[in-house]
């Protein structure tokens, strides 16, 4: 396999377009056309990684958080970040990061915290906004059926749970041909009303070129009229953290004891008890301090997440319990399950996760 084509694996695992835009997700350094050697999952690409990618001959190196996330205006390996790129570059080794594009997907980071957790009756926190677009076109009666199932090949009118999803609406159309027309119905010069089908499907920003070409390659018409709409509708399967529920509610000193099990903390910093059981919990794997209201809107009774400070567990104000059970431990199982996304997608490709732990956080 080619580098290249274990990427776009990545990116149907994780669209990039997904990515928050301070973000830089993508490939980091390395060249995607190169034969792929193998590939090493971590949480973080650091040196001590690439140097276990060098001896174990994989040329990929696929990663959580990205090792270049502010641009480098020199490269003198004085810091981790130098030195990691500049291991990985003398070594034509490839590092390609995920970060938000995973963090915002339904399937992501914050689903694997809740499956970890056993939740139930899942759904996204903080749904995206400014990620869905409305195409509106028109076409004849004979060729509405072939239009609008091209357009949802494209990717085209899924809504939720449904996909397919679109209205149609009958209506006249009129048109006058100049002389260098060639008109599919009338003539020439002459003044057409034609009964056509107005379509209207949504569609997500990233795919608008590819529902362009849709249209344009089935359209019937020489000139084919449609508009496209930004949308204020939030994206409610994707974006940042999630919300589920428990089988059955615990008392909260248990419930901490429990997610501490669970997610390998050493130690979890949290709010005062409210005395109330936890049945709904809110999570957001990573810094998650910008949704503490979300989490209160939607009910949650504990929210987890990691780097809290200190005057932003008032904010609890008794309405639910805080808790920061550490940054790494709330994403620790994500390389896991992009090694394992990996292995059931790809063939002839050794894929490991790391033995280095690159949590630079150390305990007690």
């Amino acid at each position: 396999m080619k580098i290249k084509d274990i990427l776009a694996v990545l990116e149907t695992m994780a669209p990039l377009a997904y990515a928050e835009d301070f973000d830089n997700v993508g490939l980091l350094t390395g060249n995607a056309d190169a034969d792929a050697t193998g590939v090493l999952v971590c949480h973080d690409a650091l040196e001590e990684v690439i140097d276990e990618a060098i001896t174990k001959d994989y040329n990929l190196v696929v990663c959580f958080h990205p090792i270049l996330f502010n641009g480098l205006k020199k490269i003198t390996g004085k810091n981790y970040v130098e030195r990691a790129v500049i291991k990985a570059i003398k070594n034509d080794i490839a590092i390609y990061a995920v970060h938000t594009a995973l963090d915002n997907h339904k399937q992501g980071v914050n689903k694997i915290f809740c499956d970890v957790l056993g939740l139930t009756n899942t759904k996204i926190l903080i749904p995206k906004e400014g990620f869905i677009k409305k195409l509106v076109t028109y076409t004849t009666l004979n060729n509405h059926e072939a239009l609008r199932q091209a357009l949802f090949t494209a990717g085209a009118g899924s809504i939720g749970n449904y996909s397919n999803c679109s209205f149609n609406s009958n209506g006249t159309g009129t048109y006058k041909g100049n002389e260098d027309s060639n008109p599919q119905i009338g003539n020439r010069g002459e003044f057409v009303e034609a009964n056509e089908i107005r379509i209207e499907v949504t569609f997500e920003k990233h795919l608008e070129s590819k529902i362009l070409k849709a249209l344009f390659a089935n359209h019937i018409y020489e000139e084919v009229a449609y508009e496209i709409y930004s949308l204020n509708n939030t994206h409610q399967n994707i974006g940042m953290g999630m919300t589920g529920t428990l089988p059955q509610p615990m008392g909260e000193k248990d419930f901490l004891q429990f997610v501490k099990d669970k997610m390998g903390a050493h130690g979890i910093r949290h709010s005062a008890y409210t005395g109330k059981p936890v049945s709904k919990v809110a999570v957001l794997g990573g810094s998650g301090s910008f949704a503490i209201k979300a989490a209160i809107t939607a009910g949650a009774d504990v929210f987890l997440t990691a780097d809290l400070k200190y005057h932003q567990f008032y904010e609890a104000e008794g309405r639910l319990l805080l808790a920061d059970i550490g940054h790494f431990e709330s994403e620790r199982y994500t390389q896991n399950y992009i090694a394992q996304y990996l292995g059931a997608h790809t063939q002839g490709i050794s894929i490991n996760v790391t033995e280095v732990d690159t949590n630079p956080v150390k305990y007690l």
